[in-house]
């Protein structure tokens, strides 16, 4: 079933979107992925698989406009089934395209499969990365910046460039071995990882490192650096010596500006930042240093790249910039709450984006999301509600639309406001009520931080909590002002986040840990919104190109029953 170009059907279906936005002077974007494992590309000096596109670590930049319409051809040359998702990209009203495995399924070893999918309504920050089989540990990652269009002015004076920044944690071991181990008792709830890369590169002056990243600037000059957490398992504090950067964005939403002497970027979460070179020529430091974890006796886990005055002729040398107590968690929830909507500004449409606030919203649901270890069956997992995620060989999207998901899922059998007595695998399908606003509460029962994040829409983040969240409580400290509006939120150790959505975006979405363990092992579960008129103004048929698999593959072989290891 896979594709072997463009052809007539994806010709019509890009015809079909560009008919629904005639005047936005959106364009196509044409792209061919080539995905390989490459042994040659070395971040640190030791032997292992790395996956590259085009041949290139991290992956290339998507540059697109808003509106545009992007065409990934991606030729899948892995010994094993691949995806992408495309990380905070909201793919209005086509959940066709969202690189799961509850809504793809995926593209076969040494075949092809076209994503289509519009930057639609959206400005900013984002990032891709392959979805399934713990692939994103071994790279496979890269950026996407979507542009203002030229009618919508950007709300600060244009840089002289822009620096994508991919910042990660790293280990050194064959990602396969990893995840292998991930079902026994010694290895699933291990966290550490070996070095925190920058766009791929090591530590500069740690001598494992093959190369380092270093951008080189202009005294005076102002430049935009887009920074993404790619990681796995680590969040981060980023500095650049003597510095201050001013946050102006995050996740597709101005933010109010603020000056800042760091910023914690936590995992899945993208942000810009505007840096201006008002040091001495010389070279500066730029750290990413972990949170919840002490480098101390061991300073391999932290990223260190430079800046490179152009005039410059020394080396930087001499000991990193200080940053806060990796430790002191109010730091940073003061930070998180301190990051607001820019009410003024325009984004992807004229309106200001204060125009869509959530004041006086009428709530329609309200999900209690409580993300917690579990054993089932004495393996040791991750799950919502005590529910661990089991991923059905069919996908979800595939089910719920040619037989209302019979035979692959039960819908709302998952516990959305309380916690099962028993741990228990379970396909976890729950109704977003189409059009209306819905409160989830994240409730983190772990010892590290954790982030959620939700295909298809934005998340207004309202809340920041300790302990128990209990509703009038809670809700009375609540911004219902000016809160940010992203599509990845931090879940602090013991304590809630509380964000509403507008679910005005029809399809099947995945709603997800981002810490990559914990979503492989289990805490992750899927939205339905449904809106029962086939106009295809209000979701996208599907593509021409679908493949098809599980129930619906050639040979209509069954789903099998969950096995003791859903993961592998």
């Amino acid at each position: 079933m896979a594709s072997t170009g463009y052809g007539r059907g994806l010709v019509l279906y890009a015809i079909l979107f560009a008919v629904l936005v005639a005047g936005s002077n959106a364009i196509d974007i044409f792209l061919e992925w080539k995905v390989t494992f490459d042994t040659t590309i070395k971040p640190v000096t030791v032997d292992q698989p790395i996956i590259a596109i085009n041949g290139m670590f991290p992956g290339p930049l998507i540059n697109a406009t808003t509106n545009d319409f992007v065409h990934v051809n991606v030729f899948n040359n892995l010994d094993e089934p691949l995806l992408f998702t495309w990380n905070g990209i909201q793919q209005r009203l086509n959940s066709w395209q969202d690189g799961v495995s509850g809504t793809n399924c995926p593209i076969l070893p040494g075949t092809n499969w076209t994503y289509v999918f519009q930057t639609k309504d959206q400005i900013g920050s984002f990032f891709y990365f392959p979805s399934i089989k713990f692939q994103k540990d071994a790279g496979g990652f890269g950026p996407i910046r979507v542009n203002n269009r030229n009618v919508i002015a950007v709300p600060f004076p244009k840089p002289e460039a822009e620096f994508d920044l991919l910042i990660g944690d790293w280990s050194y071991g064959n990602y396969k071995r990893s995840r292998s181990t991930l079902g026994t008792k010694e290895m699933a709830y291990y966290t550490i990882s070996d070095t925190i890369l920058m766009n791929g590169k090591g530590p500069y002056g740690q001598p494992f490192s093959k190369s380092f990243e270093s951008f080189t600037v202009t005294q005076g000059k102002t430049y935009r650096f887009r920074i993404s957490n790619v990681g796995s398992s680590v969040n981060f504090n980023f500095r650049i010596q003597n510095h201050q950067t001013v946050l102006v964005e995050t996740e597709g939403s101005y933010t109010n500006q603020i000056t800042l002497d760091s910023l914690d970027v936590h995992i899945g979460q993208s942000y810009s930042v505007l840096v201006t070179m008002n040091q001495n020529e010389a070279d500066y430091y730029m750290v990413a240093s972990p949170i919840l974890i002490s480098t101390i006796a061991d300073s391999s886990l932290v990223g260190v790249g430079v800046l490179h005055y152009s005039n410059s002729n020394a080396k930087v040398s001499g000991p990193l910039p200080r940053g806060p107590d990796p430790f002191d968690l109010l730091l940073s929830v003061n930070q998180a709450k301190s990051i607001r909507w820019n009410l003024t500004a325009g984004a992807a449409r004229p309106n200001p984006q204060g125009t869509f606030n959530v004041m006086n919203v009428t709530l329609s649901q309200t999900f209690i999301l409580q993300g917690s270890k579990a054993v089932i069956n004495g393996i040791p997992l991750y799950a919502v509600n005590n529910v661990s995620y089991y991923t059905p060989h069919t996908p979800l999207k595939l089910a719920d639309y040619f037989v209302n998901g019979t035979g692959v899922y039960t819908l709302d059998a998952f516990p959305l406001q309380s916690v099962n007595a028993k741990a228990a695998y379970g396909i976890s399908v729950v109704t977003g009520i189409h059009k209306g606003w819905v409160e989830l509460i994240f409730k983190n029962n772990l010892d590290v931080i954790d982030t959620w994040h939700l295909d298809g829409f934005g998340l207004h983040v309202v809340g920041f909590g300790n302990g128990d969240w209990t509703p009038e409580l809670s809700r009375s400290s609540y911004n219902l002002i000016d809160p940010v509006v992203r599509s990845t939120v931090q879940v602090y150790p013991r304590g809630w986040t509380a964000v509403y959505a507008f679910l005005d975006n029809p399809g099947m979405w995945n709603l997800r840990s981002q810490h990559l363990k914990h979503w492989y092992l289990g805490q992750e579960l899927y939205v339905r919104v449904h809106n029962d008129d086939p106009n295809p103004a209000k979701e996208r048929p599907q593509p021409e190109n679908l493949l098809l698999c599980g129930i619906f593959d050639d040979s209509n072989a069954p789903a099998s029953a969950p096995s003791p290891a859903p993961w592998t």
